[in-house]
């Protein structure tokens, strides 16, 4: 089986609900799609989001590369070969992993519909069925529990709720969400960089009776070391997000004392599946839970990502809410989520059907 096409496309899809987090607000994102075509009809399909502030790669520059590299490394070859060209786009496209992702997502896509089989059956099913989280991203009190409310009524269990911009403010929203949402749904919140650490400290002091299960990144990733300063325990209650993007940072993130006791793993950052699920075998190995999390993403990489996530043992947390509030994708199944918990389809490889 070769591989006789390669198809880049660049989509503009639209937000049904822009939300705003510690530095920027968003409307709608752009997103990349590779198509890989086969001799025999079969079609892997693979997506990027690229986060210009957590990267440093633009939109422009994922979409130059996978024009420039996609065809010249893979078109023609057998799929087996291609697969083994994985290894080649880390140092071709190091500089864009949401392009590298995209392309690693089709492969993977193609891998499992040439064996006819859900990818997450060929890399090793762990896990079968997990709650994810649903974001609320900054807003005034009274638009926070509305949102609250509306999520909960779809059976939503977990609320993400983005913080980073005023603690005095943060420490009110989420201890009266506390208050105003049922016992068992849970709360995380995510600072995106937002906090210094006495900001931190005070937020921690603040919220220490809101039973919340972890704080993401709550300093900017050049304050790492600062982390140092907190407590073992507060250190194991902060997520490491967007000072994780590759196995090698994860590596650097395991010195004591450890800064974080869990990791945001994103494909997006990473590069896509088969690094995301190396820096999982890390973290394993060392006692570290992993999340899976997303941009504002296609169906097609929240789908791989959730393949990846099942995938693996240290999968502790889901935050696949990427493609929830799309006005419009390129592609329709992949998963299901019923009261807010995600499983997987039993379609062949990534599991998401064209949209023509």
């Amino acid at each position: 089986m070769k591989i006789k096409k390669v198809t880049i496309s660049r989509e503009n899809l639209e937000l049904t609900r822009p939300y705003t987090i510690a530095y920027d607000t968003f409307t709608h994102a752009e997103n990349l799609f590779v198509l890989l075509e086969t001799d025999t009809g079969l079609v892997g399909i693979g997506a990027g989001s690229p986060a210009e502030d957590v990267t440093n790669e633009s939109i422009d520059a994922c979409e130059k590369v996978l024009k420039e590299q996609a065809c010249l490394l893979f078109e023609g070859l057998d799929l087996v070969d291609a697969v083994s060209r994985l290894k080649t786009m880390e140092t071709k496209m190091a500089a864009t992993p949401a392009a590298m992702a995209a392309m690693d997502i089709a492969l993977y896509d193609l891998m499992g519909k040439a064996l006819d089989r859900p990818l997450v059956e060929i890399l090793g099913r762990v896990h079968t069925a997990m709650p994810t989280s649903i974001t609320i991203g900054i807003k005034s009190l009274d638009e926070m529990l509305a949102e609250a409310d509306e999520y909960t009524g779809r059976g939503f269990r977990i609320l993400k709720i983005k913080i980073g911009m005023d603690v005095d403010q943060d420490i009110e929203r989420v201890c009266r969400l506390r208050v105003h949402i049922s016992k068992d749904v849970r709360i995380r919140v995510d600072a995106n960089q937002g906090y210094d650490m006495d900001q931190y400290k005070k937020f921690l002091a603040g919220t220490s009776e809101a039973n919340l299960e972890f704080v993401e990144q709550p300093l900017h990733v050049d304050q790492t070391a600062s982390m140092a300063g907190l407590s073992e325990d507060e250190r194991n209650f902060s997520m490491a997000d967007e000072c994780l993007h590759n196995p090698a940072d994860a590596y650097a993130l395991l010195h004591p004392p450890r800064p974080f006791g869990s990791f945001n793993i994103k494909l997006m950052k990473c590069g896509g599946i088969a690094l995301g699920l190396e820096i999982a075998q890390i973290a394993r190995r060392c006692g570290i839970g992993v999340m899976w999390g997303c941009m504002d993403e296609s169906r097609v990489s929240i789908a791989a990502a959730l393949h990846a996530a099942f995938a693996s043992p240290a999968t502790r947390y889901l935050d696949l809410d990427g493609s929830l509030d799309l006005a419009r994708d390129m592609v329709d199944e992949g998963f299901v989520i019923e009261n807010g918990v995600m499983r997987l389809t039993d379609r062949s490889g990534i599991g998401v059907r064209i949209l023509h």
